[in-house]
Protein backbone atom coordinates (compact mmCIF):
# COMPACT_ATOMS: atom_id res chain seq x y z
CA UNK A 1 0.00 0.00 0.00
CA UNK A 2 2.85 2.37 0.76
CA UNK A 3 5.28 1.20 -1.91
CA UNK A 4 4.54 3.82 -4.56
CA UNK A 5 4.57 6.70 -2.07
CA UNK A 6 7.77 5.37 -0.48
CA UNK A 7 9.54 5.30 -3.86
CA UNK A 8 8.53 8.92 -4.45
CA UNK A 9 9.67 9.98 -1.00
CA UNK A 10 13.13 8.46 -1.35
CA UNK A 11 13.43 9.84 -4.89
CA UNK A 12 12.87 13.36 -3.58
CA UNK A 13 14.54 13.50 -0.18
CA UNK A 14 18.19 13.71 -1.31
CA UNK A 15 17.68 16.18 -4.22
CA UNK A 16 15.55 18.38 -1.96
CA UNK A 17 18.11 18.36 0.86
CA UNK A 18 20.94 19.17 -1.55
CA UNK A 19 18.96 21.96 -3.19
CA UNK A 20 20.45 24.28 -0.58
CA UNK A 21 24.04 23.39 -1.43
CA UNK A 22 26.09 26.61 -1.32
CA UNK A 23 27.56 26.19 -4.77
CA UNK A 24 24.53 24.84 -6.63
CA UNK A 25 21.80 26.84 -4.81
CA UNK A 26 19.16 24.95 -6.71
CA UNK A 27 16.39 26.49 -4.60
CA UNK A 28 16.92 29.73 -6.51
CA UNK A 29 15.64 27.98 -9.62
CA UNK A 30 12.33 27.08 -8.00
CA UNK A 31 10.61 30.17 -9.45
CA UNK A 32 11.38 28.78 -12.92
CA UNK A 33 11.13 25.08 -12.14
CA UNK A 34 7.72 24.81 -10.50
CA UNK A 35 5.82 26.71 -13.24
CA UNK A 36 7.51 24.40 -15.73
CA UNK A 37 6.66 21.28 -13.74
CA UNK A 38 2.97 22.19 -13.48
CA UNK A 39 2.69 23.23 -17.14
CA UNK A 40 4.26 20.01 -18.41
CA UNK A 41 2.38 17.86 -15.88
CA UNK A 42 -0.95 19.21 -17.16
CA UNK A 43 -0.25 17.71 -20.59
CA UNK A 44 1.05 14.37 -19.34
CA UNK A 45 -1.68 13.94 -16.74
CA UNK A 46 -4.40 14.54 -19.35
CA UNK A 47 -3.08 11.60 -21.38
CA UNK A 48 -2.44 9.59 -18.20
CA UNK A 49 -6.09 9.92 -17.19
CA UNK A 50 -7.28 9.01 -20.69
CA UNK A 51 -4.99 6.00 -21.15
CA UNK A 52 -5.87 4.68 -17.71
CA UNK A 53 -9.54 4.97 -18.58
CA UNK A 54 -9.21 2.98 -21.83
CA UNK A 55 -6.89 0.35 -20.32
CA UNK A 56 -3.54 1.15 -21.93
CA UNK A 57 -2.12 0.94 -18.41
CA UNK A 58 -3.40 0.81 -14.86
CA UNK A 59 -2.42 0.67 -11.20
CA UNK A 60 -2.30 -2.13 -8.67
CA UNK A 61 -4.34 -1.12 -5.60
CA UNK A 62 -2.10 -3.34 -3.47
CA UNK A 63 0.77 -0.85 -3.78
CA UNK A 64 -0.77 2.62 -3.63
CA UNK A 65 -2.91 4.61 -1.23
CA UNK A 66 -6.65 4.41 -1.67
CA UNK A 67 -6.84 8.04 -2.76
CA UNK A 68 -7.90 8.50 -6.38
CA UNK A 69 -8.16 11.77 -8.30
CA UNK A 70 -9.74 11.55 -11.76
CA UNK A 71 -9.11 7.82 -11.71
CA UNK A 72 -5.42 8.12 -10.87
CA UNK A 73 -3.77 7.32 -7.52
CA UNK A 74 -2.57 10.38 -5.62
CA UNK A 75 0.98 9.08 -6.03
CA UNK A 76 0.64 9.25 -9.81
CA UNK A 77 -0.15 12.97 -9.57
CA UNK A 78 2.84 13.48 -7.28
CA UNK A 79 5.03 11.53 -9.73
CA UNK A 80 4.91 14.48 -12.13
CA UNK A 81 6.28 16.78 -9.44
CA UNK A 82 8.81 14.53 -7.75
CA UNK A 83 10.43 12.96 -10.83
CA UNK A 84 10.96 16.20 -12.82
CA UNK A 85 12.26 17.94 -9.69
CA UNK A 86 14.77 15.21 -8.94
CA UNK A 87 15.89 14.79 -12.56
CA UNK A 88 16.27 18.51 -13.28
CA UNK A 89 18.24 18.79 -10.04
CA UNK A 90 20.56 16.01 -11.20
CA UNK A 91 20.93 17.62 -14.63
CA UNK A 92 21.79 21.00 -13.11
CA UNK A 93 24.25 19.42 -10.67
CA UNK A 94 26.10 17.61 -13.46
CA UNK A 95 26.10 20.77 -15.58
CA UNK A 96 27.64 22.77 -12.75
CA UNK A 97 30.26 20.30 -11.59
CA UNK A 98 31.09 18.81 -15.01
CA UNK A 99 30.73 21.72 -17.48
CA UNK A 100 32.42 19.77 -20.31
CA UNK A 101 29.96 16.91 -19.97
CA UNK A 102 28.14 17.66 -23.24
CA UNK A 103 27.97 16.77 -26.91
CA UNK A 104 29.26 19.03 -29.66
CA UNK A 105 26.57 21.02 -31.43
CA UNK A 106 26.91 19.18 -34.77
CA UNK A 107 26.79 15.77 -33.08
CA UNK A 108 23.78 16.79 -31.01
CA UNK A 109 21.87 18.09 -34.04
CA UNK A 110 22.66 14.97 -36.08
CA UNK A 111 21.55 12.69 -33.26
CA UNK A 112 18.36 14.68 -32.83
CA UNK A 113 17.49 14.42 -36.53
CA UNK A 114 18.23 10.68 -36.58
CA UNK A 115 15.99 10.11 -33.54
CA UNK A 116 13.17 12.12 -35.12
CA UNK A 117 13.37 9.97 -38.27
CA UNK A 118 13.51 6.69 -36.35
CA UNK A 119 10.59 7.64 -34.12
CA UNK A 120 8.58 8.78 -37.13
CA UNK A 121 9.14 5.32 -38.63
CA UNK A 122 8.06 3.74 -35.34
CA UNK A 123 4.76 5.61 -35.57
CA UNK A 124 4.18 4.58 -39.19
CA UNK A 125 4.86 0.90 -38.55
CA UNK A 126 3.07 0.71 -35.19
CA UNK A 127 0.09 2.96 -35.74
CA UNK A 128 -2.22 0.60 -33.86
CA UNK A 129 -0.21 0.68 -30.63
CA UNK A 130 -1.42 3.63 -28.55
CA UNK A 131 1.50 3.84 -26.10
CA UNK A 132 4.14 3.53 -28.82
CA UNK A 133 2.50 6.22 -30.96
CA UNK A 134 1.93 8.54 -28.00
CA UNK A 135 5.50 8.37 -26.71
CA UNK A 136 7.13 8.46 -30.14
CA UNK A 137 5.10 11.54 -31.00
CA UNK A 138 5.84 13.21 -27.68
CA UNK A 139 9.59 12.67 -28.03
CA UNK A 140 9.50 13.98 -31.61
CA UNK A 141 7.78 17.19 -30.49
CA UNK A 142 10.30 17.66 -27.66
CA UNK A 143 13.21 17.10 -30.04
CA UNK A 144 11.83 19.57 -32.59
CA UNK A 145 11.59 22.21 -29.87
CA UNK A 146 15.15 21.34 -28.84
CA UNK A 147 16.40 21.85 -32.41
CA UNK A 148 15.25 25.47 -32.32
CA UNK A 149 16.21 26.11 -28.69
CA UNK A 150 18.90 28.79 -28.56
CA UNK A 151 20.12 27.74 -25.11
CA UNK A 152 21.29 24.38 -26.51
CA UNK A 153 19.94 22.45 -23.54
CA UNK A 154 19.85 19.26 -25.59
CA UNK A 155 23.67 19.18 -25.93
CA UNK A 156 24.03 18.67 -22.20
CA UNK A 157 20.87 16.62 -21.80
CA UNK A 158 22.02 13.81 -24.08
CA UNK A 159 24.93 13.33 -21.68
CA UNK A 160 23.16 13.93 -18.38
CA UNK A 161 20.27 11.64 -19.35
CA UNK A 162 22.69 8.71 -19.28
CA UNK A 163 23.24 9.46 -15.58
CA UNK A 164 19.56 10.18 -14.95
CA UNK A 165 18.87 6.68 -16.27
CA UNK A 166 20.53 5.16 -13.21
CA UNK A 167 17.91 6.25 -10.64
CA UNK A 168 15.23 5.94 -13.33
CA UNK A 169 16.04 2.26 -13.81
CA UNK A 170 16.03 1.61 -10.08
CA UNK A 171 12.64 3.25 -9.47
CA UNK A 172 10.87 2.24 -12.67
CA UNK A 173 12.03 -1.35 -12.43
CA UNK A 174 10.21 -1.65 -9.12
CA UNK A 175 7.13 0.18 -10.43
CA UNK A 176 6.86 -2.22 -13.35
CA UNK A 177 7.30 -5.37 -11.26
CA UNK A 178 10.99 -6.12 -10.81
CA UNK A 179 11.95 -7.44 -7.37
CA UNK A 180 8.32 -7.55 -6.15
CA UNK A 181 5.46 -10.05 -6.56
CA UNK A 182 3.30 -7.87 -8.80
CA UNK A 183 3.77 -4.63 -10.70
CA UNK A 184 2.71 -1.27 -9.27
CA UNK A 185 1.89 -0.08 -12.79
CA UNK A 186 0.68 -2.65 -15.32
CA UNK A 187 0.71 -2.25 -19.11
CA UNK A 188 -1.49 -3.62 -21.85
CA UNK A 189 1.15 -5.16 -24.16
CA UNK A 190 -1.20 -4.90 -27.12
CA UNK A 191 -0.63 -1.14 -26.96
CA UNK A 192 3.19 -1.18 -26.87
CA UNK A 193 6.05 -2.89 -28.66
CA UNK A 194 6.31 -5.63 -26.05
CA UNK A 195 10.04 -4.96 -25.65
CA UNK A 196 11.18 -4.68 -22.04
CA UNK A 197 14.41 -4.01 -20.17
CA UNK A 198 14.01 -5.94 -16.94
CA UNK A 199 10.27 -5.29 -16.58
CA UNK A 200 10.35 -1.75 -18.03
CA UNK A 201 8.60 -1.23 -21.39
CA UNK A 202 11.01 0.38 -23.84
CA UNK A 203 8.49 3.21 -24.32
CA UNK A 204 9.07 4.25 -20.69
CA UNK A 205 12.57 5.41 -21.63
CA UNK A 206 11.05 7.78 -24.15
CA UNK A 207 8.47 8.83 -21.58
CA UNK A 208 11.20 9.83 -19.12
CA UNK A 209 13.32 11.45 -21.83
CA UNK A 210 10.54 13.69 -23.11
CA UNK A 211 9.11 14.52 -19.67
CA UNK A 212 12.45 15.85 -18.42
CA UNK A 213 13.41 17.50 -21.71
CA UNK A 214 10.18 19.51 -21.82
CA UNK A 215 10.87 20.71 -18.28
CA UNK A 216 14.46 21.66 -19.08
CA UNK A 217 13.44 23.54 -22.22
CA UNK A 218 10.74 25.47 -20.38
CA UNK A 219 13.03 26.29 -17.44
CA UNK A 220 15.68 27.55 -19.87
CA UNK A 221 13.07 29.66 -21.66
CA UNK A 222 11.84 31.24 -18.44
CA UNK A 223 15.38 31.96 -17.29
CA UNK A 224 16.24 33.57 -20.64
CA UNK A 225 13.15 35.79 -20.48
CA UNK A 226 13.99 36.89 -16.94
CA UNK A 227 17.58 37.63 -17.90
CA UNK A 228 16.38 39.70 -20.88
CA UNK A 229 14.04 41.75 -18.68
CA UNK A 230 16.85 42.33 -16.17
CA UNK A 231 19.15 43.67 -18.89
CA UNK A 232 16.45 46.01 -20.13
Amino acid sequence: MWLYSSLLFFSLIVPFALSFDRKLQFYKSWKFLFPSIFAVAFFYLAFDIYFTKIGVWGFNTQYHLNLLVAGLPLEEWLFFIVVPYSCVFLHESLTLYFPRFRLKDKVSRLLTIILILLLSAAIVFNSGKAYTVYISGTVIVALIFALFDKTKVIQRYYSTFLVILIPFLAVNAVLTGSFINQEVVWYNNAENLGIRFLTIPVEDFGYAFSLILFNLLLVAKLKAKTALKTRQ
